[in-house]
């Protein structure tokens, strides 16, 4: 079984074994393929992304492209506008630059927390993380559990590599963010995120200023068990849904 199928066969096993289900998109290449997956089978997945107040103007053009494109509705998350106004009352509306707390802060309020309000009510969490986009997830596994989140989490395109994310874009004339073809391979809010060079580290051009070591949103930063999707025990489907596919 070709890499596609696996992932696609893995979507649909999550659909009916963590009802509801429910993917988190940033639009980049990797959220794309895994939409178009959903949608092509018709799988009953939500999904979801994040609108921070801070995106790039094409990341945005790019949510009703895609909703026209499949005919499908994407659930928009923002922030709580009273925390956004307190934050930028008392640190500065880019005090992000000033130290990975108060960056670490923002991202908080304008990605964390909604994230949280996304999932409340669903059984799984589905991601377009992979291994290559970092070191920080060389270890990532196709199934975990979010022991912060308490939820299971799964990474269908976890072992892709980025050429096969592509070819799987083009064959299938997925919608794309433009800023891909500009030299971002990953794409965030706009103040933080930059282009880089060909070959440089897919991640390189998030919150730059920063060490490597702390570039983390927070959204993914919870520790993870890999032994077990739940610490109750629900769901003996966990162990082996990623395993068989």
């Amino acid at each position: 079984m070709n890499r596609a199928a696996a992932a696609r066969l893995l979507l649909e096993r999550i659909a009916v074994a963590y009802a509801p289900a429910a993917l988190s998109s940033s639009l980049g290449a990797e959220d794309m393929v895994l939409t178009d997956m959903v949608a092509r089978e018709g799988l009953p997945i939500e999904i979801f992304t994040l609108d921070t107040g801070r995106l790039h103007a094409e990341t945005l053009a790019l949510v009703d492209r895609v909703q026209a494109h499949y005919g499908l509705a994407l659930r928009v998350m923002q922030p709580r506008a009273e925390a956004v106004v307190e934050y930028v009352t008392r640190n500065g509306r880019d005090a992000f630059y000033d130290s990975v707390e108060l960056r670490k802060q923002c991202c908080g309020i304008r990605k964390v927390e909604p994230l949280k309000r996304a999932l409340e009510g669903k059984r799984a969490w589905i991601t377009g993380l992979r291994r290559e986009q970092s070191a920080a997830r060389a270890d990532l596994r196709l199934a975990e559990f979010d022991t912060g989140l308490h939820i299971a989490k799964f990474n269908p395109l976890a072992d892709w590599s980025g050429n096969e994310v592509w070819e799987y874009l083009r064959a299938h004339k997925v919608p794309t963010n433009p800023l891909h073809e500009r030299g971002y391979p990953s794409i965030g809010c706009e103040p933080c995120t930059r282009a880089v060079e060909p070959g440089a580290d897919e991640r390189s051009g998030r919150w730059w200023w920063e060490q490597e070591g702390k570039k983390e949103c927070g959204l993914h930063a919870n520790g993870a068990n890999r032994d077990s999707p739940h610490s109750n025990g629900d769901s003996p489907h966990f162990s082996h849904l990623a395993r068989s596919s």
